[in-house]
């Protein structure tokens, strides 16, 4: 009798294990859902035929999904018939779905740009209409700034002929499309193939982009991080008497009086080392070796910025023809002017003055203040 009741118990006891552990593992489960949706942030953009968005998004290391649907327009849920007809102002768009940890925001914004034809308002490629026209629609006042910023570097690339027509808007309502138009591109690869070389999309891309229009992110694990840590510290500019005690006659006149000096004859047009420059009078970082190349100029020469909100543009009208000024955020110097002649991938020249700037050699960054920008070199 005994064995037995102490069997019943047992017995009770194992299923009271198993229950504690199957809601353990449910909790954990759960927590594992939360977290995992918690990661992810979702982006809104049209670019024409959802199809083609959406196979070029997925492609994206770090993209988890992108949803084929509908937005923009007031009509409620509609119908692939009825935005196909341009009555309901609906434009076909995907909501990507994307891991933050290992794509950006400005990540995306590189891959659409090259996916679409940033000019066209009318339509893209073979589809025509509003419902085919190129937008961007964002969530925050962040996105906002970063979408135009995005845009606006793009437009001083010069890459584009005519001004760029995609729209910029507050995100509304997203719906997803029907179901067969969900993940087209696999389940109809020899159709979806079909209509894509037919639509001229990808001549198209070729042609404007070439090699460049296969964008990898740098992740932002180390050019975001470095952003959001530089922005954390206090740039300053001191007064003047300090200036004129703490530099030379020639970084005063550069930095303060929009001089230039000399080709070739300054300290940093033919610095080869791995390092960072940053401003001689504020010290926030400015450039990095990485971006620098020899522009055959006799200046140091940058595709872009480090910190991009570090650095400001401002039209120079000194010269016959206008320029775009480069002058530090903090500290207001004056560093140079950026060009349209620069290579990929930015199509950018940064020309700066070698004055306007120190330069801090990777092996010193930790010592000197700026150790959050060792991990760009470590890879």
């Amino acid at each position: 009798m005994i064995k037995r009741v102490s069997a019943v118990v047992a017995a009770l006891l194992v299923a009271a294990g198993l229950s504690q552990a199957a809601m353990e593992s449910g909790a954990k489960e759960s927590m594992k859902a939360m977290q995992s949706e918690t990661m992810t942030k979702t982006a809104i953009f049209a670019g024409g035929c959802f199809w083609c968005s959406e196979s070029d998004f997925e492609k994206l290391p770090g993209v988890i999904d992108a949803i084929s649907g509908y937005t923009g327009g007031q009509v409620e849920n509609p119908s692939y018939r009825q935005v196909s007809s341009g009555k309901t102002r609906h434009v076909e768009a995907v909501e990507v779905h994307y891991d933050p940890s290992k794509v950006s925001y400005n990540d995306l914004l590189e891959v659409y740009w090259r996916h679409v034809n940033p000019t066209d308002s009318g339509g893209q490629f073979v589809d025509r209409g509003y419902q085919y026209s190129p937008h961007i629609y964002y969530q925050t006042d962040a996105e906002k700034q970063t979408a135009e910023q995005s845009r606006d570097r793009l437009q001083a690339s010069g890459r584009f002929d005519t001004p760029l027509a995609t729209g910029i808007h507050q995100a509304v309502k997203f719906w997803p499309a029907e179901d067969y138009h969900q993940d087209y591109y696999k389940r109809n690869p020899i159709r979806y193939k079909y209509y894509r070389y037919n639509s001229g999309r990808d001549q198209y891309i070729d042609k404007v982009w070439g090699d460049a229009r296969h964008y990898t992110p740098a992740g932002p694990e180390s050019k975001a991080m470095s952003s959001t840590s530089s922005m954390k510290k206090s740039y300053s500019k001191p007064d003047d008497s300090i200036l004129k005690k703490t530099l030379t006659s020639l970084q005063y006149q550069v930095t303060q009086h929009e001089g230039t000096e000399r080709a070739y004859k300054n300290e940093y047009w033919n610095e080869k080392r791995d390092g960072i420059y940053v401003d001689i009078v504020s010290g926030e970082p400015l450039f990095s070796s990485l971006d620098k190349y020899d522009s055959k100029t006799g200046w140091p020469s940058f595709t872009r910025p480090l910190v991009d909100e570090h650095v400001v543009t401002r039209t120079d009208f000194k010269l016959v023809f206008p320029r775009t000024e480069v002058r530090s955020k903090y500290a207001d110097s004056h560093l140079g002017h950026v060009f349209r002649d620069g290579p990929e991938p930015t199509g950018l020249r940064y020309c700066i003055n070698s004055a306007a700037m120190r330069f801090i050699p990777v092996e010193q960054l930790q010592q000197s203040g700026y150790g959050e920008y060792l991990a760009l070199f470590d890879q």
